[in-house]
């Protein structure tokens, strides 16, 4: 273990070096191949399975497990929040939480319809892990990097993630369209599979050797307190309190974070859903034509979307951060009334690209137009966590209406659209908020 001062070359990538490790889950089991994988498991004709005594329709059933293990997220990350100011080992819990994830990912290999409540264990927890070790991660930023390097580290890292992921996710994508390549033996949809099972392990395994690196150079923590007391561990809730009460009188943060928790909730429930979307209702050739064309389709939106962000970053310099995050949220809304309509692979291409011009403009100008509005006086890492917070019960939200809206009319087309109308809402909300 090294002891490097703050500031520290080799301690910057280090941390920035985790974002490496981990994104591969992000991508290769939030957005592309799991959902492929999951989508697979069940009969076109009849996507339904009984779990705990009810009849679900499957993509109902992830919607459902992933606004719980969000409802975990967004509860625990105040108490995480609250430890990670003050532990002396915070190291200790960002590693924990990390080793639950990726063995999950792991477990994954094992995901079979016959055994779903293990499945779908494994599912939450690597989802859990996931997050909670990002809390952790976060909060060791102004710990090992000044002020003037923060910014500098955090973009960093966001690349280091993106070419990690996407390099991992090309290699999954080669040995699910030539298994035989890579000696994976059987039919050419049981290889498929097969195929899709060994990236989930590779996502554990990836993000496990590859954080060896960060924990080698993290410090365990810069405070002093050695003890997890009570009033430590509420810290967090007491400064989401205390936005809260700050907001009442900052009229016009209020105003954006209203609009922000309604666009963002759709946001984030269309890139958790798109993939269980494209899988179930377009109608593609066959089975490998689905497999290959959704992970194309995630791949193509990866990298749209940093076209999309310099596109948007643009804009705001010329429009205006509001202006802007009103066209995006319109060019949303927009969208989910065409998916209502789209049946056809190459009308999904095209989608898929939209998607991507307006995906990371969309949350990266969200992120920013907040810290414009911070009063300068108060704390910000206490509004971040108000809004990181935020963000996270919106995606409960989100992803329980599209579970509910899918269950009851099998089909999530209907849900697509009911997305489109919290993209409305927060366009209007965002016309209340000042434009300077």
């Amino acid at each position: 273990m090294s002891n490097l001062p703050k500031g520290h070359p080799k301690l910057l990538n280090a941390w920035a070096f985790y974002d490496w490790a981990n994104s591969v889950y992000s991508l290769v089991i939030a957005s592309a191949v799991f959902p492929i994988f999951y989508n697979a498991l069940f009969p076109k004709e009849h996507p339904y399975i009984v779990v705990l005594g009810h009849s679900f329709q499957n993509t109902a059933l992830i919607s459902f497990v992933t606004a719980v293990a969000f409802l975990c997220v967004a509860l625990f990350s105040p108490l995480l929040s609250g430890i990670a100011d003050y532990i002396g080992n915070k190291k200790i819990f960002m590693r924990t939480f990390n080793y639950i994830g990726a063995l999950s990912c792991i477990g994954l290999y094992f995901f079979d319809l016959e055994h779903i409540l293990v499945g779908l264990l494994f599912y939450f927890f690597g989802l859990i892990g996931f997050w909670g070790s990002l809390v952790f991660y976060n909060s060791y930023l102004p710990d090992i990097a000044f002020t003037e390097q923060q910014d500098s580290v955090s973009a960093k890292g966001y690349s280091l993630g993106y070419i990690g992921s996407v390099l991992l996710l090309i290699l999954n994508l080669a040995m699910i369209m030539k298994p035989e390549f890579f000696h994976i033996t059987g039919t050419s949809g049981e290889a498929s599979m097969k195929a899709m099972r060994y990236s989930f392990a590779m996502v554990g395994v990836w993000w496990i050797l590859f954080s060896q690196y960060t924990y080698h150079y993290l410090p365990k923590g810069n405070s002093s307190q050695k003890k997890v007391t009570s009033e430590v561990v509420f810290n967090g809730f007491k400064e989401l309190k205390k936005v809260w009460e700050i907001l009442q009188a900052e009229t016009q943060l209020k105003r954006y974070l209203g609009a922000f928790f309604v666009f963002s909730m759709a946001v984030q429930t269309v890139m958790l859903v798109a993939t269980y979307f494209g899988a179930q209702e377009i109608k593609w050739k066959d089975a490998q034509e689905s497999q290959i064309g959704l992970i194309t389709c995630i791949l193509l939106i990866q990298i749209i979307a940093i076209i999309g962000a310099v596109l948007t970053s643009k804009a705001s310099a010329r429009f205006g951060n509001i202006k802007t995050l009103i066209i995006l949220n319109t060019i949303w809304f927009l969208l989910c009334g065409f998916a209502y309509f789209i049946t056809t692979p190459n009308e999904f291409y095209i989608m898929a690209g939209f998607v991507g011009l307006v995906m990371g403009g969309i949350q990266s100008l969200g992120r920013s137009t907040y810290s414009k509005f911070l009063p300068e006086s108060e704390d910000t890492a206490s509004f971040f966590s108000f809004y990181d917070v935020s963000e996270k019960i919106g995606i409960v939200i989100g992803m329980l209406v599209y579970g509910i809206i899918d269950q009851v009319t099998g089909s999530p087309r209907f849900a697509i659209v009911f997305l489109g109308l919290f993209f409305l809402t927060g366009l209007i909300l965002l016309t209340r908020v000042s434009k300077k």
